[in-house]
């Protein structure tokens, strides 16, 4: 099962990110748990300097822009 974290405050890119991550999950019938961090401590904690933040199997694979489907898809395969 891959574990994917979307990091961001509640901003309209951030739920952008989300949804389109769901999204990709449910069309490509990937095995996820899909989770929203908002708390700022964690945020940190991932070393992310810029919102949305995409965590991957609990690796850091982009922060600060909403990623193509494509992408998303990739990393979500490769785990």
């Amino acid at each position: 099962m891959v574990t994917v974290k979307v990091l961001g405050t509640g901003c309209k890119k951030c739920l952008t990110l989300e949804a389109k991550v769901k999204e990709i999950v449910s069309q490509n019938n990937i095995n996820a748990v899909v989770a929203k961090v908002t708390d700022i401590q964690e945020l940190m904690n991932y070393g992310i300097m810029m919102t949305p933040g995409l965590v991957v199997n609990e690796q850091v694979k982009r922060f600060g822009v909403i990623h193509k489907d494509d992408q998303i898809l990739k990393w979500l395969k490769e785990n």
